[in-house]
């Protein structure tokens, strides 16, 4: 199908449509979009989109918008979501922008919440026009009986990368790590364990 003009807007109002139009008794179905037009800075814009759900109740849609500028420069935001039929839900959605010169730069995130806990991550990188990179990204989760998760990465060239964990399981017993990434000194990890009052343990 070719469009002449087709938004976001338009691409998540089709996608939400698909997922709540229909009852659960008679949900399945599918839609898929797809458009591309010239844009006013030069360039393409391109449109891509899809959603779908079930019979049971489950559904999901995602969608893409991909821009140029026709100077060499382009950007891309994506999207998606679900929705099972025991009522976990998640989505994620990142975006990229790519330069004339080289340079890249990426951010993306995601959540989730199902019967078994809950988690979500963020992050992103940029690149520089000399080839340099530097980015992380941040994750955390929690259980359903209560148990925690968390770490943070980070890294840059001529830096190397470190990352730190944290874990709490539902009885209170926790640990902690730290790991780091040099040229010059190679992995080094160092980490601790303690119980419910804060006493140290073995790991």
């Amino acid at each position: 199908m070719i469009v002449r003009k087709l938004t976001l807007t338009a691409l998540i109002c089709a996608c939400t449509l698909a997922l709540s139009a229909a009852s659960p008794a008679h949900a399945e179905g599918r839609i898929k979009v797809r458009g591309s037009t010239s844009n006013a800075a030069g360039g393409t814009t391109t449109v891509n989109g899809s959603a779908a759900r079930g019979p049971q109740g489950g559904a999901a849609a995602r969608g893409r918008v991909t821009s140029t500028d026709g100077q060499g420069n382009a950007t891309s935001t994506s999207g998606g979501a679900f929705r099972g039929p025991n009522g976990g839900y998640g989505a994620r959605a990142g975006s990229t922008q790519v330069n004339q010169d080289g340079s890249v730069q990426h951010q993306s995130s995601a959540a989730a919440n199902t019967v078994y806990g809950s988690g979500s991550s963020s992050g992103g990188f940029t690149r520089g026009a000399d080839g340099s990179v530097q980015g992380g990204r941040s994750t955390s989760a929690v259980g359903a009986s209560g148990g925690r998760y968390n770490s943070n990465t980070s890294y840059a060239t001529g830096q190397g990368a470190s990352r730190n964990t944290s874990a709490t399981g539902a009885a209170g017993n926790s640990y902690q790590g730290q790991t780091t990434v040099t040229q010059d000194q190679g992995v080094q990890h160092s980490h601790q364990c303690y119980d419910a009052a804060g006493q140290p343990i073995d790991c």
